[in-house]
């Protein structure tokens, strides 16, 4: 009697345990980290940026407040990004920055381990998504799902992708350009490239050294981008002033920047984006090509929102191409769709622990 009540009681709990189970879905960028949680949205959406102390070896700030130290730290201190290209680079302190990041979207009194599901780039390599799976349970994941970052991109944007038409998904965000074609719930041709938006503030950063003899930091750059950046020459050109350290005098200095300068400053990296789009439509069986034609390209991703970037990859592919609703976060949309819906995009994960 004693043991059937005991049994009774086990069973109830772990009943309960798995009815409580939290979700959350992880787009895991170069530059930043959004979580979702299905039925609140997104929770968190902080830099990936992490201070270390190299003293000891110790993680001593994340997110926000690890940003804030970059350029600014001591010797021993050091803050930097531990994502690569969209890869982890340094998985002892990406798995710290998970768990941080785990813990801040459940709340300190969540007692349950998460599933987590976690964006990839479409490039992935089996060992890279291996080193994501472990990094994300060893960090608290109960549970944790891979799909790449297209797939996910696709479902935040609100694209039927179960359907037999084809659909074009350019993903660019800080490290990686994503360029798929998915029909019936899978990719049936695409690429990624490591040229993104990280590249293209380094490449506004070396102009303005080589042509103005000024350093700027990412962060300037960043801006420039921003404020004054452009696909397309511009004929009424936008304009801001740019500080920095002169290279000759080492001192500060500052000077006014147009949209066309920037433009031919991020030529080069512009073209191999567009490059890897006519790639992936050169192998996209004919039927494919004509649905892309009809829907034009969807573009998604924090990078994507460049002036009239669009309108550029129209006139270098002859195929229409928009911006996504909500484009930077479609990414994350998708992962908590796709927690939701577990059973109905199981063809698209890719790997699970």
């Amino acid at each position: 009697m004693l043991a059937n009540r005991y049994n009774a009681s086990t069973c109830g709990y772990s009943a309960m345990a798995f009815s409580f189970t939290p979700k959350l879905g992880i787009d895991l960028g170069t530059t930043s980290v959004l979580v979702f949680v299905p039925g609140k949205g997104i929770v968190l959406h902080e830099p990936s940026v992490v201070a270390v102390s190299q003293m000891d070896n110790r993680v001593l700030a994340v997110g926000d407040e690890a940003k804030e130290m970059i350029g600014r730290t001591p010797g021993e201190i050091i803050a930097y990004r531990p994502m690569k290209d969209g890869v982890i680079a340094d998985y002892r302190v990406t798995e710290a920055m998970l768990r941080y990041y785990i813990k801040k979207a459940l709340g300190r009194w969540n007692f349950f381990r998460p599933d987590v599901m976690v964006s990839v780039p479409a490039g992935v390599t089996s060992t890279e998504r291996r080193a994501v799976v472990e990094a994300a349970t060893k960090a608290g994941a109960r549970e944790a799902y891979i799909i790449k970052e297209p797939i996910l991109a696709a479902i935040g944007a609100g694209i039927p992708i179960h359907e037999a038409r084809g659909h074009m998904v350019v993903d660019i965000g800080g490290g990686t350009t994503d360029v798929a074609v998915i029909s019936l719930g899978g990719i049936v041709a695409s690429t990624s490239v490591k040229c993104a938006g990280n590249r293209v503030d380094r490449a506004i950063a070396d102009h303005l050294k080589k042509t103005a003899n000024l350093a700027i930091g990412d962060k300037m750059a960043e801006q420039i981008k921003i404020h004054v950046g452009s696909a397309v020459p511009l004929d009424e050109e936008l304009t801001m002033t740019v500080k920095g350290r002169d290279h000759l005098t080492g001192l500060p200095r500052s000077i006014e920047l147009g949209t066309n300068e920037v433009v031919r400053a991020i030529g080069k990296e512009l073209r191999m984006m567009v490059q890897a789009i006519k790639d992936v439509l050169q192998e996209t069986p004919p039927e494919l090509a004509a649905d892309i034609i009809d829907n034009g390209i969807i573009m998604t991703g924090g990078s994507s929102q460049l002036r009239n970037l669009p309108e550029l990859i129209f006139r270098r592919t002859g195929v229409k191409a928009r911006l996504a609703k909500d484009a930077p976060y479609c990414v994350v949309k998708g992962t908590g769709e796709a927690l939701k819906h577990l059973d109905v995009y199981k063809k698209a994960i890719i790997s699970k622990r």
